[in-house]
């Protein structure tokens, strides 16, 4: 009788352990890996649509447009005039010409004007692409970014005006707001937390969470058919949280996005990713 007795003793102590693991396998961890395989299966160039973007913001750059019938390609973003390797990992920042800190989308704009002698009111008007609408600010952006690919993330904090912007992110980032009482802070502050079944990095302190984050925008998302910049996450989060949009361009963003960078130094950009 000893044999099965030991036999059931040893089926009861492997369906315990195996019942231990089931239960430490939450539907949210089987989530986030199953989005995780996705992501592996379309990370080859030719699976990610984002491309697309980036072939047509590579026609943009070079087409002369605005009443001086220039093409971008004299624009300086930093690194000297039509210059894009290794632009964008250092934007936001300061430009003498404009007197002021911009990201890439507002230093675009003030190309366009400037330098192209183009009226941006139609631009900023399909700033955000939807069924039937192409942005031609998305497309530029997944053009640029995509010539840092490989490098680190340097934000740029020498000038006082880089400084002052940084501070003034990072207050943005901690205020809260809206009819909900929320701020970037409720979701992106703490480890471990969770909307539906979507983890949400912590991007209040330095670390891989929030190199992660920043060095994978712009993406193209899946559950919305189009490649989306980071000037297009802040702006939904802001939605999400119900408060004022704000405006496309505005400094504000520029300054929260330049203190996310500063969480995110060193993180190796690798645009466009793709997210669901």
């Amino acid at each position: 009788m000893r044999i099965p007795l030991i036999a059931a003793a040893v089926f009861t102590a492997a369906l315990s352990l195996a019942s231990a693991r089931l239960a430490a396998q939450s539907p949210q961890d089987d989530s986030e890996k199953e989005i995780e395989r996705y992501r592996q299966m379309l990370s080859d160039p030719f699976s990610n649509p984002g491309f697309l973007a980036v072939d047509r913001g590579e026609a943009l750059w070079s087409e002369a447009r605005g009443t001086k019938n220039v093409s971008l390609e004299g624009c300086d973003l930093g690194e000297g005039a039509g210059k894009l390797e290794g632009a964008y990992a250092k934007l936001p920042r300061y430009f003498a010409d404009a007197d002021k800190v911009m990201d890439l989308e507002q230093r675009l704009l003030w190309c366009m004007d400037k330098l192209q002698g183009l009226d941006t009111t139609d631009v900023v008007a399909r700033r955000f692409s939807g069924p039937g609408k192409a942005s031609d600010m998305e497309d530029l952006v997944a053009f640029i970014a995509n010539k840092s690919n490989g490098m680190k993330i340097e934000p740029q904090l020498s000038h006082p005006k880089e400084k002052e912007a940084a501070a003034v992110g990072e207050a943005l980032f901690y205020t809260r707001g809206g009819v909900n009482d929320f701020s970037c802070s409720t979701c992106h502050a703490e480890d471990g937390k969770r909307i539906r079944l979507q983890g949400l990095p912590n991007l209040s302190v330095k670390g891989k969470p929030a190199q992660e984050t920043m060095a994978s925008w712009p993406t193209y998302r899946v559950s919305q058919s189009a490649l989306r910049t980071m000037q297009h996450r802040l702006w939904d989060c802001y939605r999400q949280q119900r408060w004022p949009v704000p405006e496309y361009g505005s400094d504000a963003l520029t300054a929260l996005t330049l203190f996310l960078e500063t969480r995110a130094e060193g993180g190796e950009i690798n645009v466009p990713s793709i997210k669901r």
